[in-house]
């Protein structure tokens, strides 16, 4: 019953680990990337807080200029804690790696980082 009950729990970080792995190589190429004002999927990269090692997640983002909004709203979202410990961050925009700054957010429920890209042409 234990076995079931924490496989159930476990079940949206499943799914999100799953949908991320077919994602993730087609987005770090550029797939759907938005242009500098628009809305498409981009890689974060961060680095894990407890780790130290590179973590990268495909995420939906709101693109203006220069800042990239990302957001969830899972409480347990690991990328935005890792940020919330280190707020430096490489983005994947159209196959290339541009350094990032990360400022971090809430509106109700909804929490997000707007990212400051470097170089993002």
């Amino acid at each position: 019953m234990l076995a079931v009950l924490c496989t159930v729990i476990n079940l949206p970080r499943l799914f999100f680990r799953s949908l991320n792995s077919l994602v993730l190589p087609l987005v770090e190429k550029g797939v759907g990337n938005p242009l500098p004002i628009g809305i498409g999927p981009v890689v974060v990269e961060t680095t894990g807080r407890k780790s130290g090692l590179p973590r990268r997640v495909p995420l939906l983002s709101l693109r203006v200029a220069d800042s990239v909004y990302v957001s969830t709203v899972r409480p347990d979202s690991q990328w935005l804690a890792n940020l919330a410990a280190t707020p430096t961050a490489t983005v994947r925009l159209f196959g290339k790696e541009r350094a990032a700054k990360s400022r971090l957010g809430k509106i109700g429920d909804l929490q997000f980082a707007a990212l400051s890209v470097a170089d993002a042409a």
